[in-house]
């Protein structure tokens, strides 16, 4: 029969190795030879086998000082090591050295540790005092008119959320009484079960995860330790805000079940369309209508900004339809800076309509005396383009001889 191997060699440590150090070389020994990552190496298999087994004796101190006095024979039942008929109910006869090996240890404690790690799940821990659990994040949908949004404002809301019960103080029991520990999963709110090679945890079914119990629930909240109620919250939106944000009131959210804390409350900003100005940015563009004559002739006009004021414009003679005017730091407060935007004036020459008889003749002799001259400068340049154009196109019909 083949030899075994020492305990510490198979784990690549010293006999005085700490438990610490005892506890990484397995780990990293473990994941390296993990059958799931070597599923068609056999050897692969038989050392993470040798090494678990190894790791199942270091790790306990007196399974560990048996060992170093005793070797392999320690656990071998021919001689009279654990495992023999010398043993009742897992103890052992030997000389100087007592184990326990029935309940808990082995090879799911080992899994427990340190495969979570590997399968993703790091070292999860239940509360084990208190059933106490975090409200929900609540979203509110708030809506602002665009002046709102350049000055600031307080804007109060309405929730109908559930709130912290005070006749029992959000613990859910009845006055004078407390919560218990659940007696199945012993206030962790979650029960192990042995599947085989593993162990599996689900939450327990007597506490549903809460780790306690409540024999006499709050007549109140009969037992959550929260109600439906009306909360009246003020909102601080700020200068310069954008459609689309987001405020964050930090625990006005819903009440935590049992004393929890409480979950956050999410403000969404929408800015509403405005009559006059159409927001890009820190800038406002606003479409201002003139007369044929104010723009062939030049003048002012008259703009209201959204701080309700208003600012002259003037208007050059000659001014063509679309021409932009550009009034600095008359535009919107920008976000957490003193300062604005600008505001652009957009003209649009307006066509009269509803013409009297006269009014067209005087149109018809206007238009015959501008017939000559440089009077229509932009419908110039586009028939210039148009001539451009169709010389160009006659000049390729000569080329293909057409």
């Amino acid at each position: 029969m083949t030899e075994k191997r020492d305990y510490y060699e198979m784990l690549g440590i010293s006999k005085g190795a700490s438990a610490e150090d005892i506890k990484k070389a397995y780990r990293k020994l473990a994941m390296k030879y993990h059958p799931d990552r070597n599923q068609s190496d056999k050897d692969a298999e038989k050392k993470f086998k040798e090494i678990n087994e190894a790791y199942e004796i270091l790790k306990d101190d007196q399974k560990r000082a048996a060992y170093d006095r005793y070797g392999h024979a320690a656990f071998d039942p021919a001689a009279g090591g654990f495992g023999g008929g010398a043993h009742r109910g897992g103890r052992s006869a030997g000389p100087g050295f007592d184990f326990n090996f029935s309940t808990g240890g082995g090879f799911s404690d080992i899994f427990e540790e340190v495969f979570s790690e590997f399968m993703g799940g790091g070292n999860r821990q239940h509360n084990s005092t208190s059933s106490a659990q975090r409200g929900s994040d609540l979203r509110y949908n708030l809506k602002i008119s665009l002046e709102d949004a350049f000055k600031g404002s307080q804007v109060n809301i309405k929730l109908n959320t559930p709130i912290k019960c005070e006749t029992c103080d959000g613990q859910g029991a009845a006055k004078g009484t407390k919560p218990e520990t659940c007696s199945t999963c012993r206030g962790r709110g979650a029960v192990r079960m042995q599947q085989g090679f593993f162990t599996v945890e689900r939450t327990c079914t007597t506490c549903h995860g809460a780790g306690q119990t409540i024999k006499d629930p709050c007549k109140t909240c009969r037992g959550s330790g929260r109600k439906t109620g009306e909360r009246v919250l003020s909102v601080a939106v700020p200068a310069g805000i954008e459609d689309g944000s987001r405020i964050r009131l930090a625990s006005e959210g819903e009440s935590g079940l049992r004393g929890g804390p409480a979950g956050d409350l999410y403000v969404f900003v929408t800015i509403e369309p405005h009559r006059l100005f159409a927001r890009d940015g820190a800038d406002l563009h606003c479409e201002v209508p003139i007369s044929f004559s104010t723009a062939a002739l030049g003048g002012s006009l008259e703009v209201p900004t959204i701080d309700g004021k208003h600012v002259r414009v003037t208007i050059p003679e000659g001014t063509q339809s679309g021409r932009q005017f550009r009034l600095k730091g008359k535009g919107m407060s920008i976000l957490r800076r003193n300062s604005h935007g600008d505001m652009i004036i957009q003209v649009i020459v307006e066509t009269p309509v509803h013409l009297t008889k006269r009014q067209k003749e005087i149109l018809k002799e206007l238009d015959t005396t501008m017939e000559k001259g440089d009077h229509n400068p932009e419908n110039d340049k586009f028939m210039a383009k148009v001539k451009k154009f169709l010389d160009g196109l006659r000049h390729c019909l000569s080329l293909w001889g057409l």
